[in-house]
C-alpha cells in the first residue's frame, strides 16, 4: 500500500513538469509564429519591391534601347524598337468585296470620242480560202466580225526645228530687231547661240514634271532621255525653271490683284527652306485661283502686302496672331479649333472632366451644322437660330470657367467671338480653313522631297508656277495646253486672260 502512495506522488509531480514543459512550449510556439509572421510578411514586402526594381529596369532598358537605335540603329540580334513617330499598326478588319454590289449595271472606261487608224486582223486561210483554225487548220464555221477598241500612247520623238530667221537695227527702238515665230523660245536678238535651245513643247513638260509631279531634276533628265532622246543636264532644267518663272511672272500678279478683289480669301502657311535658310511659304486662294509666295518672314507685314490696302472680303484662317491685325472680315477656322479642343482633353484629364469641353464642342459641331443647312431654311429661321447660337457663344465666355485650359480657351474665344459666326452670315465663306490646308499639302510633299528651293531665284519660280498650275486644276484646265498658251503669250507681250478672266464661266 505504501508504494502504491509512492508511485502515486511519482506520477503527480511527473505531471506536473510535464505541464510546465507544456506550457512552456506553447509559450515558446507562439513567440515563434509571432517571428514567423513577421518574417513573412518582411519577404512579401522584399518580393514586392524586388518586382518593382525588375519592372524600372525593365523600362529602363528598353529605353536604352531605344536610344541606342535612335543613334546608332538596332544592334545585331536585337528585337528593333520602333521611334515614337512610327505609327502603331492597323488591326485587321473584314474588308469589303472591291466592285459594285451585285445587281448595280457594270461600269466601263468611256469610248474614245475619235479613232486614228483601223487595223484588218484577218483569219489565216486554207486552200479553199476559207477561215481555218491557226492551231489545227481545221475549218471554222460561224465566222463573225468583231471591233476591238485599244487605246494607247505614241512613244514621243525627238523633234528639231530650225528657224531661219532675220535682224537689223531700228534707230527707233534703238535696239536690234529679229524676227521670230510664235511658238520659238525668245533669244538674244542677232546673236547665234553656240547651242540648241529647248523648245515650247520641252520647257511645258519640264515645268510639268518640276511641280506637279514634283520629280527631282535628275530623273527629269533621265526621263527625257529614255523616252524622246533628249540629252540635257539638271542645271539646265533648273535654269529653264526660272527663265519660265520669269516668263509668267506677269499672270502671277494678275492673279494677285484678282484674289485682292476676291470676297472670300483663305491663307496659310507653312516653313519653306531656301538655300539652306528657314523661311515661309504662305498660300492665298479663292475657289478659282490660288497663289503661293516665299517670304523669309512669317510677320503680318507679309499678310498685309499678299491682301493689299483695300481688300475688302474676308479672311478665313487659322488663330495665328499674324491674321489679326488686318484691318477687313475675318472668319476663324472652327475646325482648327475643335481639334486643339481635342487635343487638350486628352493632354490635361482636368479640362475633358470639366463642363466647358464638352458645350464648347457640341456648340461649334452646331455651327458648321447649321450652315449646311441654311439651304433648307427660312430666313427668319435661319437668322433666329444663329442669334441664339451667338447668345450661347457669349453665355459661353460668361461663365469663367476655373480650370486653366478652359479659362486660356475662353480669352481667346472672347478675343475672336465676331470672327467665329462671321461664316454665318455670309453665303460664300466657309467656316473651316480646309481649302488654304489642301493647297499646302503638295508643296509640303515637296519640301519632304527636295527640301526646299536651293536659291531665290528658284524659290519665286516654284511660287510662280505652282500658283498658275493649282490655278488651272481649280478651273478644270490640261495643265501642260495651259502652260504653252501662257508661255506663247508671253513670248508676245500679250494678255491671254486664260486664268485671270473674270468672265470665265
Amino acid at each position: 500500500m505504501e508504494g502504491t502512495l509512492k508511485w502515486q506522488e511519482a506520477m503527480g509531480r511527473r505531471m506536473e513538469t510535464l505541464r510546465e514543459c507544456n506550457w512552456k512550449l506553447q509559450q515558446d510556439l507562439l513567440a515563434s509564429r509571432g517571428a514567423f509572421m513577421q518574417a513573412k510578411s518582411r519577404i512579401e514586402q522584399l518580393e514586392q519591391q524586388l518586382a518593382e526594381e525588375r519592372e524600372s529596369k525593365r523600362k529602363l532598358e528598353v529605353q536604352f534601347n531605344e536610344l541606342q537605335q535612335a543613334i546608332k540603329g538596332p544592334a545585331a540580334g536585337a528585337p528593333p524598337y520602333p521611334p515614337a513617330f512610327v505609327k502603331a499598326n492597323v488591326p485587321d478588319k473584314p474588308r469589303k468585296t472591291p466592285g459594285r454590289k451585285a445587281g448595280h449595271v457594270a461600269a466601263h472606261r468611256p469610248p474614245p470620242v475619235t479613232i486614228d487608224e483601223h487595223i484588218e486582223v484577218p483569219l489565216p486561210y486554207d486552200a479553199q480560202r476559207k477561215a481555218s483554225c491557226p492551231e489545227c487548220h481545221a475549218q471554222l464555221s460561224d465566222v463573225k466580225k468583231h471591233t476591238r477598241i485599244v487605246e494607247d500612247i505614241v512613244p514621243p520623238k525627238l523633234w528639231v526645228k530650225c528657224y531661219h530667221t532675220s535682224s537689223g537695227y531700228c534707230a527707233g527702238c534703238r535696239r536690234i530687231i529679229e524676227s521670230r515665230a510664235s511658238e520659238q523660245p525668245p533669244a538674244p536678238p542677232g546673236v547665234d547661240l553656240p547651242q540648241g535651245q529647248l523648245g515650247l513643247n520641252a520647257l511645258a513638260a519640264g515645268a510639268l514634271l518640276r511641280m506637279q509631279y514634283r520629280l527631282p531634276f535628275c530623273q527629269i533628265t533621265q526621263l527625257f532621255l529614255d523616252l524622246p532622246g533628249l540629252a540635257v543636264s539638271s542645271g539646265a532644267v533648273a535654269r529653264q525653271i526660272q527663265r519660265i518663272g520669269r516668263w509668267l511672272e506677269g499672270e502671277y500678279e494678275r492673279l494677285k490683284v484678282l484674289l485682292r478683289g476676291s470676297s472670300a480669301v483663305h491663307m496659310d502657311e507653312t516653313g519653306w527652306r531656301t538655300d539652306g535658310k528657314n523661311g515661309w511659304l504662305w498660300t492665298m486662294l479663292s475657289d478659282q485661283h490660288t497663289v503661293y509666295h516665299v517670304d523669309e518672314s512669317r510677320g503680318q507685314k507679309v499678310v498685309a502686302e499678299l491682301l493689299g490696302e483695300t481688300f475688302a472680303g474676308t479672311l478665313v484662317s487659322d488663330f495665328y496672331g499674324g491674321y489679326g491685325k488686318v484691318d477687313c472680315g475675318k472668319q476663324k477656322c472652327l475646325v482648327h479649333l475643335l481639334r486643339e479642343l481635342k487635343q487638350t482633353a486628352e493632354k490635361h484629364p482636368a479640362f475633358a472632366a470639366g463642363r466647358f469641353y464638352p458645350r464648347c464642342v457640341r456648340l461649334v459641331k452646331q455651327m458648321l451644322l447649321l450652315k449646311k443647312k441654311k439651304p433648307a431654311l427660312e430666313v427668319k429661321v435661319f437668322e433666329a437660330k444663329v442669334r441664339r447660337l451667338e447668345r450661347r457663344v457669349k453665355e459661353l465666355i460668361d461663365a469663367s470657367p476655373k480650370e486653366l485650359q478652359a479659362l486660356r480657351l475662353t480669352k481667346r474665344l472672347k478675343r475672336h467671338r465676331q470672327e467665329l459666326t462671321h461664316f454665318l452670315r455670309h453665303a460664300d465663306v466657309a467656316g473651316t480653313n480646309n481649302a488654304a490646308e489642301r493647297a499646302l499639302r503638295p508643296m509640303v510633299v515637296a519640301r519632304k522631297i527636295s527640301g526646299g528651293s536651293r536659291s531665290e531665284k528658284g524659290a519665286k519660280a516654284t511660287a510662280i508656277l505652282m500658283s498658275v498650275l493649282r490655278t488651272a486644276l481649280q478651273q478644270n484646265r490640261p495643265l501642260l495646253e495651259t502652260i504653252k498658251t501662257l508661255l506663247t503669250a508671253s513670248w508676245s507681250g500679250k494678255n491671254p486672260g486664260l486664268l485671270t478672266d473674270i468672265l470665265q464661266p
